[in-house]
């Protein structure tokens, strides 16, 4: 098996990297290495032996202080690989470096244990098995959800794929700049981030105009380990009554019925959201996440 080793970033072989979260029986696309190059201010990791297992540690400093936290759009991370348990859970947090006086992360759902050392609170996640015919999948929509995106495809006017992120982007920032911490820094990563995954055919976008030609709801999709990560929505007030979110989402659903793919709702803890995603049907995933606060007395108050 081989020790757990602590890198920083350039130490990292990135092909190995990347090849065991190809390979990890709980791999996330948030892993990859170039997910990581983007999305986080920086990154080190451990890894056991050689890239059996691995868990990226994303930090930043404030007042000369290190300390762990989720990156932007990265819902969950923690230990990669095939064969995890709470015991290899377990020695991965004891190995993480005492110079991360502070942690706020968030663990995969492959990493769902409780530890006898560590203090992990559960947090939800929603998924949409999306193998089966799109009319039993459908079967499933809450009895509103039917009845809106039925309503919404006759009275939205066109549904498009690939149009450019830049207007997800637009109108996400638009909508969500009172209640997100995304600054405009983390959405230019985010572009760049896209641009990249598109190239590598792992990334598409949906959208909802209007007669008017007024886009009223919008999504990026991230595809990898057989999921289909609904990682950024972009909805103007006015498609509210026309189920433009319903018809968005139905499409994607309509559209890759019958494939092994995992719809991954990305959360959430939001009552709201969650309640939206499992009228579609959706189950809960349980997956893990950690607060844990080793700052100086002095420091203590210091938020992220």
């Amino acid at each position: 098996m081989g020790n757990i080793q602590y890198f920083q970033q350039q130490q990292i072989d990135k092909s190995k990297w990347d090849a065991c979260i190809d390979g990890a029986s709980n791999g996330l696309i948030y892993a990859y290495s170039y997910y990581l190059d983007i999305m986080s201010k920086n990154w080190d990791a451990l890894v056991l032996g050689d890239y059996k297992c691995v868990m990226p540690l994303t930090w930043n400093k404030k007042y000369g202080v290190h300390y762990l936290y989720q990156p932007p759009l990265a819902a969950s991370l923690g230990v990669f690989g095939k064969e995890i348990t709470a015991s290899l859970l377990d020695d991965f947090l004891k190995a993480i470096p005492d110079k991360f006086k502070y942690w706020d992360i968030s663990f995969n759902h492959g990493n769902f244990f409780q530890l006898k050392d560590f203090d992990l609170h559960e947090r939800i996640n929603y998924v949409l098995p999306l193998n089966e015919s799109y009319d039993k999948i459908a079967a499933g929509y809450s009895h509103n959800t039917k009845r809106t995106a039925k309503k919404s495809q006759t009275s939205t006017d066109l549904m498009q794929k690939d149009i450019h992120i830049g207007e997800v982007i637009a109108l996400a920032q638009e909508r969500l700049q009172h209640v997100t911490k995304l600054s405009d820094e983390d959405f230019d990563r985010f572009k760049t981030l896209y641009d990249l995954l598109y190239k590598k055919q792992m990334a598409t976008t949906y959208a909802v105009y209007t007669a008017q030609r007024q886009l009223v709801a919008s999504a990026a999709f991230f595809f990898s380990h057989k999921r289909a990560y609904f990682i950024l929505a972009g909805n103007h007030p006015n498609g509210r009554t026309l189920g433009a979110s319903h018809a968005l989402l139905d499409s994607f659903i309509q559209e890759h019925a019958g494939q092994n793919l995992l719809l991954d709702f990305e959360g959430s803890d939001l009552r709201n959201l969650a309640f939206f995603f499992s009228t579609f049907g959706a189950t809960v995933e349980k997956y893990s996440a950690i607060k844990l606060n080793r700052l100086p007395g002095y420091l203590r108050w210091m938020k992220k």
